[in-house]
């Protein structure tokens, strides 16, 4: 059984009585004094939030590091944010820290980046909760691949788990950019468009990596109309012993919520503004006049395969491939254009048109 196949609808589980949704807390647990005064701090300063997290277990890149209280950590964050009368979550590893979790009276779970990527975990997490419909949090996993991160919600689903909600922390890249994990976009639009009533979280911490962007994410999450914001805070950010340079303090989180702005999430009607209907029909001609040129290139890339083919020419000409390079990201930066997009762009271009060349210079005809 596939939930894409059956057309599923993952549960919205999620109150909508604030936007954004928020959650937050240390990115660990530390002390028992710690977790409480940034508990009743965040409670104090930042009313609107609905959920109180904190680390438990911290899977670190490599040992020797600080990687969480563990257990008894959860019995911390439960009193702190029952003193306030709100949930709390921690992240879930495995089965044993399900178990755990549980047995503690955490009120939902999240399954991190490092844990989704991996099939065989996240399925042993699913046999662990099977029978206990608990709000599980499904962060994307490291790589950038939207069918693994659906592949958790499947499995999480079919163990009778229908409380899911998606967390997008960004990917990791062996590129430097000015974040710590990309935020690609795309991939969460994709995964709100195929299943629309999807609660969707943005972690702007674990994107930027660093707090003085996380306002410019936070707003780029609510532009996209993202249902809320997971973000870390510590009462001592410099102090921390984990993450220390992407958490904030309670009152810069409420400076933080404070400068976002909110938009309307619209759907136009015939009632509506007839200038943005009518920007938007432009947009429709202009792509739909983009797919035809494309269509048209194609084309004539299996006329150049079928050249190649009878030539005994090989399909990737490093000269052409740089000329076309170097000359469509100097038009598109004259034309206002990012060179990171042009060159996306055009390599994805290029692959498509390799594809078509292949089937081509594969036909025996061709020859």
């Amino acid at each position: 059984m596939n939930i894409v196949q059956e057309n599923f609808s993952i549960a919205s589980f999620l109150s909508k009585e604030y936007k954004p949704y928020l959650i937050s807390g240390p990115c660990s647990a530390e002390t028992e004094e710690q977790v409480n005064e940034t508990i009743d701090q965040l409670a104090l300063h930042v009313p609107q939030i609905q959920v109180f997290r904190a680390g438990i277990w911290k899977p670190r890149t490599r040992p020797g590091v600080f990687e969480g209280v563990g257990e008894i950590g959860l019995k911390w964050i439960k009193e702190a944010a029952l003193k306030h009368q709100k949930p709390c979550m921690v992240e879930v590893a495995n089965k044993s820290h399900v178990e755990a979790a549980l047995k503690a009276g955490i009120d939902m779970l999240w399954i991190g980046a490092r844990t989704s990527v991996n099939p065989f975990i996240v399925q042993e997490i699913a046999d662990a909760l099977r029978g206990i419909n608990i709000p599980v949090f499904v962060k994307n996993p490291v790589n950038p691949d939207l069918d693994l991160w659906i592949g958790a919600f499947e499995r999480l689903h079919k163990a009778g788990i229908t409380q899911l909600a998606a967390i997008h922390r960004g990917f990791s890249s062996y590129t430097k950019t000015e974040y710590r994990n990309k935020p690609n976009w795309e991939i969460p639009i994709e995964l709100k468009r195929r299943f629309p009533q999807l609660t969707m979280i943005c972690d702007p911490s674990h994107i930027c990596g660093r707090r003085d962007i996380l306002l410019k994410v936070a707003q780029k999450a609510m532009d996209l109309n993202f249902d809320g914001l997971m973000i870390e805070s510590h009462i001592h950010p410099n102090e921390a012993w984990s993450d220390a340079k992407q958490q904030i303090t309670p009152l810069e989180l409420k400076a933080l919520i404070t400068q976002i702005v909110f938009r309307e999430n619209k759907i136009l009607s015939a009632d509506d503004d007839n200038a943005l209907i009518e920007l938007r029909s432009k947009i429709d001609r202009i792509d739909n006049y983009i797919i035809e040129l494309l269509s048209e290139r194609m084309t004539i890339s299996e006329e150049i395969g079928t050249y190649k083919a009878k030539n005994n020419i090989t399909i990737y000409q490093p000269e052409r491939w740089s000329q076309i390079v170097d000359r469509m990201l100097k038009i598109g930066t004259e034309n206002g254009l990012s060179s990171s997009f042009i060159l996306q762009l055009i390599q994805q271009i290029n692959k498509e048109s390799i594809r078509h060349q292949t089937q081509v210079m594969n036909k025996k005809d061709a020859l």
